[in-house]
């Protein structure tokens, strides 16, 4: 039984009064940013900093990336009140030791502090990936998608994206003021879709899209999320790159119109240079 969430929403931008380089004012949006403090059976956890547009999600994703549940069906509900910015999660068994197993904490590299409990690192070498392979020309058309799509990014800047594609096809798009919480809320969407990477077939793959770094904490949330193909229009850093090639975990970076570089797998692309020098 999936739990029942509430549909909180807020507004993702707010307009502010600036002076330009001429010293003349002018009206522009930014980003909202808001906590959202999460209560799981009662006992406070965490305390996310966020754009506030799949508040839900982002929690359920929150939940299942730290694997303090296993499956979405041990949550009973997530209620989300912005007046008190909170999140109330009820589950339906409790969560084993969670004391625990929320105890120790590493501090990420996410914007505004993301931090993970320490034992999701101790689990990396027990995750296996699907069978993936991309076309080059699917690439190409995920970063046109990508191109295209109206964005928060776009009218007020200051805010990462990310997007969860079929193949060519994007099921997902999600904008955060953290790449972490973007991800955590793709995360939440595909648990509460009956979503599973392991069911798509090899040749149109499940592919994860940031507009952040490829860190750890990324690589990692991915692979627990079943992707085995991740694109970046940044880049990777040391420990994300060892860490996805542990993994077999394709990472690429710096994508954008035609370019790219692949760090990891490259087994799982199938290339076609001729199209790089194609014009656009």
């Amino acid at each position: 039984m999936l739990p029942r969430l509430t549909q909180a929403r807020a507004p993702l931008t707010r307009e502010v009064d600036v002076l330009d380089e001429h010293g003349r004012q002018q009206r522009i949006s930014i980003p909202a940013e808001r906590d959202l403090t999460v209560y799981v059976d009662k006992r406070e956890l965490v305390t996310l900093m966020t754009l506030g547009a799949h508040p839900e999600w982002l929690v359920l994703g929150y939940l299942r990336n730290q694997r303090l549940v296993r499956s979405v069906e041990e949550v009973e509900s997530v209620s989300v009140d912005w007046e008190v910015s909170s999140a109330a999660v009820k589950t339906r068994s409790g969560i084993d030791q969670i004391e625990e197993r929320t105890s120790r904490r590493v501090v990420t590299t996410g914007c505004g502090q993301g931090s993970v409990f320490g034992a999701l690192m101790d689990e990396v070498t027990s995750l296996r990936l699907p069978p993936a392979v991309l076309d080059q020309a699917t690439l190409y058309a995920i970063l046109e998608a990508i191109r295209r799509q109206e964005s928060t990014y776009k009218s007020a800047g200051s805010v990462h994206g990310c997007a969860l594609f079929r193949g060519a096809e994007m099921l997902l798009f999600v904008e955060d003021v953290g790449r972490h919480n973007a991800i955590d809320t793709i995360a939440g969407w595909m648990w509460m879709q009956g979503l599973a990477a392991e069911q798509a077939r090899e040749d149109e793959p499940y592919v994860f899209y940031t507009t952040g770094r490829l860190t750890s904490e990324m690589v990692i949330k991915s692979a627990q999320m079943g992707v085995s193909i991740v694109v970046s229009r940044s880049g990777t850093t040391q420990m994300g790159q060892q860490i996805a090639q542990q993994l077999g975990l394709c990472t690429v970076g710096r994508a954008l119109n035609r370019r790219f570089i692949c760090y990891t797998a490259p087994e799982r692309l199938r290339w076609q240079p001729e199209l790089a020098a194609a014009p656009a």
